[in-house]
C-alpha cells in the first residue's frame, strides 16, 4: 500500500507541475484575460506542488513559512478559477466582492494563526473554524465553478462543450479530494490512496479542458464533422447567385462555432445571407455605415472573418467559443475561405452572365431598329423616289404650279423622314440604356413656356398652370422631348384649349397635359403607348409617325418615373407625368 500510495503521489505532483506548465504555455500564446487567469490557477497549484515536496518541521521557521504558503495557494485556487470563469461570463458585482472578501479573510487568518499543527497533533479551536471556513469557501466557488461551466456549455459545439464539461468534472473531483484529505486518517490508507486517484483524476480533466490532445479533439468533434464536410461539398456545386451560396453554409457554420448568429457580407459590403440576427444585429453591418456590427444578443461576442475576394463574415458568438473553440475558428476560417472563393466565382458567373444578356439585348435592340427602320422608312422614301423621278423625267413638261407642288411635297417627305429617323433613333437609343438622365436643378415655368412656344401650333391656346418659383431636378432633356410630344399630340389629337399644370408634391414631380377633344377610346387605352398604333378615329387625321407617345413615356421611364393616361373631365385626353425627385435648393440651371 506504501509503495502505491507514494508511487500516485509523485505522479500526482509531476502531472500538477506539467499542467502548470501548459497553462503558463498556453497563456505566453494567447495573452488574454481568459489566459492569465487559468495560468495564475493552474500555476498555484503546480507551485503547491513543488512547495509540498519541502519539509515542514515544527523549528524551522523556514520550512513553517513555506507551509502557510502552501495553504495560501489552496485557499486562492479556487477563486482564481472562478475568476477564469468570470471572464465570459461576469458574476454579479455583489457575489464577486463577497467571494473576493471572504479570500482575503481566509489569507489574513492563513498567515495571523499562531502556528499550524502537524501530523498526528490534535487541532485547536482556531483551527478548526479555519478549516470549516476554508471548505466551506472551497466547496462554494468550486460547485458555481463547475455550474457555470456546464450550463454553459450546453449551448457550445462538441468540442468546447467537452472541455467545459473536463474543467467542471476536474472542479468537483478535486474538491472531494481535498474533503478526503482534510479528513483522512493516515498516509498509507485506502482513503489516502483514493484522495490521490482522485486528484489524478482532476489533473487529467483538467488537462482535457485546458489543452486537450488533438486525437482527442477530433473525437469529440465527429458529430460535427459531417455537416461541415456536407456544407463544403455543397460549396462545389453550381450556384446562381450569392445568396445561394450564403444559404448552403450560414446554419453549418454557425454550429461549427455555436454561433448566436451569423452573416455574410460581399465585397461590395451587401449583406447576400443572414441567420438568426435580430434587428438590432444588422446595425452596422453595412460596411458603408462606418460603424462596426452590433452585438446580436446579451452575451455574445463578435467575431469578423475576412474572406477571399474581399467579403466577410460575422459571426455572434458565445463569449466561451474564442478560448474552447480554436480549433473551430480555424475550421471556420477554413470553411469562410472557401466560401469567399464560391462567391467570388458566383461574382464572375453573374458579370458574365449580364454581359452576356447585354450583348444578346443589343443585338435585339439593332435587329429591332433594322426592322422598324426598313418597314417606316419605306413609304416617305418610295414617295420621294417617286417625285425625284418624275421632276427628272417629266420635269420639262410641267408647268410651274405642277413643279411648285411636287417641291412642297418633296419638302414635306423629306421633313417626315427626317422626324422618323430621330424619332428612330431616340428610340434606338433609349432601348439600348444610351441616353444618360442628368436631373439637375430647373425652374419649371421657364421651361415649359419655352417648350410651349417652340412646339404648339398656336401657343396662345395653351394655358400655363405652373409656379413661377417651382424649382425641381429633372433632366432639361427628357423633359422637353416629354412635353414637345404631349403637346404636340394635344394639338393634333385632341381640341384646344390646352393645359399644362405642374407641382411637387409627396417627394414627385407631376406634369400633366390636358386638352378638351374627344379623349381616346377606353379599348385603345392598353395600346396607346406602343409604337406606330392609332386608334381607328385617329389615323384618318394621323400626320405623324406613332412613336412620340412610346418615345415620351421610355423617357419618363429612364428618369425612374412613368407617363400615364386618365380621361379628362368633361371630355378630352390628360396625360400625366410622374418623376421621383427630392427638393432643390440650390440655384436652377
Amino acid at each position: 500500500m506504501h509503495g502505491a500510495v507514494q508511487g500516485f503521489r509523485w505522479l500526482t505532483i509531476v502531472a500538477y507541475i506539467a499542467l502548470a506548465i501548459v497553462a503558463l504555455l498556453s497563456f505566453l500564446r494567447r495573452r488574454d484575460r481568459a489566459a492569465m487567469w487559468g495560468a495564475a490557477a493552474f500555476g498555484s497549484l503546480g507551485l503547491l506542488e513543488l512547495l509540498a515536496l519541502v519539509p515542514n518541521h515544527s523549528g524551522n521557521l523556514v520550512e513553517r513559512a513555506i507551509g502557510r504558503v502552501e495553504i495560501a495557494l489552496l485557499v486562492v485556487f479556487p477563486f482564481l478559477l472562478f475568476r477564469f470563469t468570470t471572464v465570459f461570463r461576469t458574476a454579479r458585482r455583489d457575489l464577486d466582492n463577497a467571494f473576493f472578501g471572504l479570500t482575503g479573510v481566509l489569507l489574513v487568518w492563513t498567515f495571523a494563526m499562531p502556528s499550524t499543527p502537524q501530523k498526528g497533533e490534535s487541532w485547536p479551536v482556531y483551527f478548526l473554524a479555519f478549516v470549516a471556513l476554508f471548505l466551506l469557501h472551497w466547496t462554494v466557488l468550486s460547485v458555481l465553478t463547475a455550474t457555470r461551466l456546464v450550463l454553459a456549455g450546453r449551448q457550445q459545439p462538441s468540442v468546447a462543450r467537452r472541455r467545459m464539461q473536463m474543467l467542471a468534472f476536474a472542479s468537483g473531483s478535486i474538491t472531494v479530494a481535498i474533503f478526503l484529505a482534510a479528513s483522512g486518517p493516515g498516509t498509507n490508507s485506502p482513503l489516502v490512496l483514493a484522495t490521490d486517484l482522485l486528484a489524478l483524476a482532476a489533473v487529467a480533466a483538467f488537462y482535457l479542458g485546458l489543452a486537450p490532445p488533438s486525437l482527442v479533439r477530433m473525437v469529440w468533434r465527429l458529430p460535427a464533422q459531417a455537416q461541415l464536410q456536407e456544407a463544403i461539398s455543397s460549396l462545389l456545386g453550381f450556384a446562381e447567385s450569392q445568396e445561394e451560396v450564403a444559404g448552403r453554409v450560414l446554419e453549418p457554420a454557425a454550429a461549427l462555432v455555436g454561433a448566436r448568429a451569423i452573416a455574410i457580407r460581399n465585397a461590395e459590403g451587401r449583406v447576400v445571407g443572414a441567420w438568426n440576427v435580430p434587428a438590432e444585429g444588422w446595425e452596422g453591418l453595412r460596411r458603408e455605415n462606418g460603424t462596426a456590427p452590433a452585438a446580436a444578443t446579451e452575451g455574445t461576442e463578435l467575431v469578423e472573418l475576412d474572406l477571399p475576394g474581399g467579403a466577410s463574415l460575422a459571426v455572434w458568438t458565445s463569449p466561451y467559443a474564442p478560448f474552447f473553440g480554436e480549433d473551430e475558428l480555424a475550421l471556420l476560417r477554413t470553411l469562410g475561405a472557401l466560401t469567399g472563393v464560391a462567391l467570388d466565382r458566383v461574382r464572375l458567373y453573374q458579370a458574365e452572365h449580364e454581359a452576356r444578356i447585354a450583348l444578346e439585348r443589343a443585338n435585339e435592340v439593332k435587329s429591332n431598329f433594322v426592322a422598324l427602320a426598313a418597314h417606316e422608312l419605306r413609304t416617305p422614301m418610295t414617295t420621294i423616289h417617286g417625285f425625284v423621278t418624275t421632276l427628272h423625267h417629266l420635269g420639262d413638261r410641267l408647268d410651274d404650279e405642277q413643279t411648285e407642288q411636287l417641291r412642297a411635297a418633296l419638302v414635306q417627305q423629306t421633313q417626315r423622314m427626317a422626324l422618323l429617323i430621330e424619332q428612330l433613333l431616340d428610340l434606338s437609343r433609349l432601348d439600348a440604356e444610351a441616353i444618360k438622365i442628368d436631373p439637375r436643378p430647373l425652374r419649371v415655368r421657364e421651361q415649359v413656356d419655352a417648350i410651349v412656344a417652340a412646339a404648339a401650333p398656336e401657343p396662345e391656346l395653351v394655358a400655363v398652370r405652373v409656379a413661377d418659383d417651382l424649382v425641381v431636378p429633372v433632366d432639361r432633356d427628357a423633359l422637353e422631348r416629354i412635353v414637345t410630344n404631349l403637346v404636340t399630340n394635344a394639338f393634333r389629337y385632341g381640341e384646344p384649349p390646352v393645359v399644362v399644370a405642374a407641382e411637387q408634391t409627396d417627394r414627385h414631380f407631376r406634369l400633366t397635359v390636358e386638352d378638351c377633344g374627344p379623349g381616346v377610346q377606353p379599348a385603345f387605352v392598353p395600346d396607346l403607348f406602343e409604337r406606330f398604333t392609332r386608334s381607328d378615329e385617329a389615323r384618318p387625321q394621323a400626320v405623324g409617325t406613332g412613336l412620340g407617345l412610346a418615345i415620351a413615356r421610355s423617357y419618363a421611364q429612364a428618369h425612374g418615373g412613368d407617363l400615364l393616361y386618365e380621361d379628362a373631365e368633361p371630355h378630352g385626353a390628360r396625360f400625366r407625368l410622374v418623376l421621383p425627385t427630392v427638393a432643390a435648393p440650390v440655384e436652377a440651371a
